[in-house]
């Protein structure tokens, strides 16, 4: 019987950083010897909420507030503990640019301590003709959830647009900030909006693709990236990207966001195609947005990821006679593809499904009967459920779009056919989330090779600018070992993936497929290509 692990719990007092920063201090102290699990949250309710049912809300940490950070590490050792408290300390203790910088060539001060400061700071390097400076037009704001909305509101009353990464924000304070933005002509991305490209500048996790006339809204951080990274793949380019934030299109908010930013690609010279995605919006809201996209006038692709499935909500009329045309679609290679399109350029690439995908099956023994999908990108799960539901598997899940497919208790098994998101909150307690470091899903991918009756396991890999700097280099030797798993019980496991990303993204598409394969990773060219063959693998 293994020995108990130490745990040591504490609080560093009014002091934060984003949830990417501290899911990149957790990963660096989990890489210490004998640390075994590593969480740093903020001490809002949410946060107390999933360490209490993790059985790890001490009382060392229970009364954090929103601006602490809770501290929790468990080790095989207390020496491997106090040597994480170290290097937490060390990581915590750093300090990142700071905000309103000054522009290079401009004179440099004190460091901007407001909103206000900052704008000023940069209107004054511009003023001068400072080299690269230039007037600042959008906030990034990265705050606990408790005091964002206020500090949006700030940024909306100085006249400056919104990128708001900060999550855990009130519904009701969502409502009033995006109605003030709206009286202002002015955007709130968010809240918990990962992605966006704003005049090819990203923002959050976003990719590296080159400039063209498709405008992209998005109620969905990974959707918006394989869109985007599908566009740039098959020749095309991206005036704009913007996020929304996943709440916006519910009833309560009333799609504000996604409608504005339908109304300013409308007006924006350099786009010729709008594109919409998020999953199955609030009905009323899905009139709103065909409608405003009727009234740009421009093509337009709408893709509802999951409406099928999801009850039909959104689900397309017939489309009036005569003006733009608009497509419904739905998989997110489909929306790539229908935008590319409506640009006029043909040429493009990877849209067919693999040719090889069924001679190049492997032979299954007889007990191996299920697929096992395992995600980092929620939207990728929504996608993949919709694809086989109508295909006619039962495929559960830890975020079903049938809520009568709910895992018992993801963390613990899969039942039968079964898609996880494992970015979800419940997976990431402890650890960071998938996408910056692997090592929960690596544990789970060889626990689904050991069960004899998988036959299929389906992962992504997403890249660009905050993703892990080599996902495929961390993944491979794990995909090696599940196949040795697999064979020294006498079975062949089939493994299928995709990577999202672009040449241009820093980590290298041809370099991560080719290091994949070399792991005896079957890959499609896209998500819905990706479900699709293991799909076929398992239908065969």
């Amino acid at each position: 019987m293994p020995a108990p692990l130490h745990t040591l719990a504490y609080i560093v007092a009014n002091q934060y950083k984003d949830s990417v920063a501290l899911m990149r201090v957790a990963q660096r102290l989990l890489a210490l010897p004998e640390v075994v699990n590593a969480t740093l949250q903020l001490g809002n309710a949410a946060n107390k909420e999933i360490l209490q049912e993790a059985g790890l809300l001490g009382p060392e940490v229970r009364s954090a507030g929103p601006s602490d950070i809770m501290v929790v590490v468990q080790a095989r050792t207390g020496a491997a503990c106090e040597a994480a408290r170290a290097l937490a300390g060390e990581q915590l203790s750093g300090r990142d640019e700071a905000v309103g910088s000054p522009a290079p060539g401009a004179a440099r001060g004190p460091a901007a301590t407001t909103l206000a400061m900052a704008q000023a700071r940069f209107a004054q390097a511009a003023g001068a003709g400072a080299a690269g400076a230039a007037q600042a037009n959008i906030a990034q704001i990265s705050v606990p959830g408790a005091y964002a909305a206020a500090e949006a509101l700030k940024a909306v009353k100085l006249g400056l647009h919104v990128f708001m990464f900060s999550d855990n924000v009130p519904l009701e304070q969502e409502v009033v900030l995006k109605r003030e933005a709206r009286r202002r002509g002015l955007l709130v991305m968010g809240p918990d909006c990962g992605t966006a490209l704003i005049g090819g500048v990203p923002l959050g996790f976003a990719n590296n693709v080159r400039r063209g006339p498709i405008g992209l809204v998005a109620a969905s951080g990974t959707g918006l990236q394989e869109v985007s990274t599908q566009i740039h793949r098959m020749g095309g380019g991206i005036s704009h990207a913007i996020g929304t934030g996943g709440r916006d299109i519910r009833a309560e908010v009333g799609g504000i966001t996604m409608l504005q930013a339908i109304h300013l690609l409308a007006r924006d010279e350099g786009t010729r195609v709008i594109a919409v995605l998020c999953k199955p919006p609030a009905p009323a809201v899905a009139v709103q947005v065909r409608s405003a996209l009727r009234a740009a006038g421009k093509p337009a692709v709408v893709l509802f990821i999951g409406a099928q499935v999801a009850g039909g909500q959104g689900r397309a009329a017939a489309e009036p006679p005569g003006g733009a045309p608009q497509r419904t679609v739905h998989t997110l290679v489909d929306c790539a593809a229908a935008a590319v399109r409506l640009s006029g350029r043909r040429n493009q690439e990877g849209v067919a499904r693999d040719s090889y995908a069924m001679a190049r099956r492997p032979r299954f023994a007889p007990s191996q009967k299920y697929l096992r999908a395992l995600y980092s990108g929620g939207t990728f799960a929504a996608e993949a459920q919709a694809l086989w539901a109508r295909a006619g598997l039962r495929v559960w899940s830890n975020v079903p779009l049938d809520d009568a497919l709910a895992l018992p208790d993801p963390k613990r098994a899969s039942v039968e056919h079964a898609a996880l998101d494992l970015g979800d909150d419940q997976f990431t307690l402890g650890r960071p989330h998938p996408m910056i470091d692997q090592a929960a899903r690596i544990e789970r991918l060889l626990a689904e090779a050991a069960d004899p009756t998988t036959r299929v396991i389906l992962l992504d890999v997403v890249i660009g600018h905050g993703a892990h700097a080599d996902p495929a280099g961390e993944l491979a030797p794990a995909l090696r070992e599940a196949r040795r798993i697999a064979a020294r019980d006498g079975r062949t496991l089939g493994l299928v993936g995709f990577v999202c990303g672009t040449e241009l993204d820093p980590q290298g598409l041809a370099q991560q497929e080719a290091t994949l394969r070399g792991a005896g990773m079957a890959l499609a060219g896209n998500s819905a290509n990706a479900a699709w063959l293991a799909q076929q693998w398992v239908l065969a």
